[in-house]
């Protein structure tokens, strides 16, 4: 899908945007990892570039941050043009992966440490240095050195070296992805909760849609360079835009067939559209399908008779494989329910059959 006839989801917050991306490509050699991509951030937000590793989304980090040029295109903020500056005069700052703490510097040191390369006032660096720690709640840890932290501590660390300079964009580069699995659930809740509470705005990089979700205000998703859709969680997943979207963000059916005289044909799934004819392609979210226990419908739905081949418990939900017929293999995500087998009535609502482009 053409990065540039993405449909981007409204802005919250002010009318003009912090960060602008207009147009930006990159190339290395032959190599063209950016493609036209077109994207604008609004002050206060939480945007997240997601996608797979190769897909882009920490080169275009990286040329906002300024540690790569731009092929083509420019990147603005507040209404700048950003991508001509050296990286330390934007307003601008990242927390990489691995943190990049100096381990001979205590936690005050670390913090301190881009202000006295900026020149700051002697007089004001305690005073800031301590107001940065105090938002991560990291003051009790001042006289430490990051070898005696804990992942989450450090990351802590690494986010109030960031702040300290009181940027108006702070760039994550996965930063959560070196930690345990109930840490990083942990620390995506205090991430959220310290950008709402401080109102910088975040870009953040995460390949993790489960991450995305939980901390976006929209999702940019990124595929060989090119942005594949822009909107909020909500939307991202319940109208995806092309099949690629319906797969990556969370599990769906691909539900493949052809318009006639305003009938929709996948394999044995028929219901009425207001669509031309042709070929056409849906995503149906597991979660959409529930049993028919009645064996009744109604006129908004679509009912079929499938066969169960397989159940996977997953505590609070099973998820079926169930054979529709024809070979037509679909995903149904109920509540826990118990032992299922045999034929059984399904149903789902026509409108949770979305289009999506191939």
């Amino acid at each position: 899908m053409s990065s540039a006839a993405i449909p981007q989801a409204p802005l919250a917050g002010a009318d003009a945007p912090l960060l602008e991306v207009r147009a930006v490509a990159k190339r290395f050699g032959a190599r063209e990892v950016l493609k036209n991509i077109s994207v604008n951030i609004a002050a206060g937000e939480f945007l997240t570039l997601l996608g797979e590793s190769g897909s882009g989304k920490t080169t275009l980090l990286r040329l906002i941050a300024g540690f790569e040029e731009p092929t083509t295109g420019e990147i603005w903020m507040s209404s700048e043009r950003l991508d001509t500056l050296p990286p330390h005069q934007r307003r601008v700052n990242t927390v990489f992966q691995n943190y990049a703490l100096f381990p001979h510097l205590s936690v005050r040191d670390n913090v301190a440490y881009g202000l006295r390369v900026q020149g700051a006032p002697k007089k004001e660096i305690p005073s800031r240095v301590n107001e940065a720690l105090a938002m991560v709640k990291m003051t009790e840890f001042a006289g430490a050195r990051p070898s005696l932290l804990s992942g989450g501590q450090q990351q802590r660390v690494a986010l109030a070296r960031a702040l300290v300079n009181r940027p108006q964009l702070l760039l994550l580069d996965e930063p959560l992805s070196a930690l345990d699995a109930n840490l990083r659930k942990q620390m995506q809740g205090e991430l959220k909760a310290l950008q709402r509470e401080i109102g910088i705005t975040f870009l953040f990089v995460t390949h993790d849609q489960e991450e995305a979700m939980a901390l976006s205000d929209r999702i940019a998703l990124v595929r060989d360079g090119a942005l594949e859709q822009v909107a909020s969680p909500r939307e991202i997943y319940a109208r995806p835009a092309t099949a690629y979207t319906a797969q990556f963000i969370g599990q769906t059916n691909l539900l493949r067939g052809e318009i006639q005289r305003s009938i929709a044909t996948c394999g044995v799934l028929r219901w009425p559209v207001e669509e031309p004819d042709g070929p056409v392609l849906f995503s149906l979210r597991p979660e959409t399908i529930r049993l028919c226990a009645d064996g009744k419908r109604q006129t908004h739905e679509v009912k079929f008779r499938g066969v169960v081949r397989q159940q996977i418990y997953g505590g609070s939900s099973e998820l079926l494989e169930v054979d529709s017929g024809d070979g037509q293999l679909l995903r149904v995500r109920l509540p826990a329910c118990g032992p299922l087998a045999g034929e059984l009535d399904f149903v789902f609502s026509i409108a949770d059959a979305i289009r999506v482009l191939d």
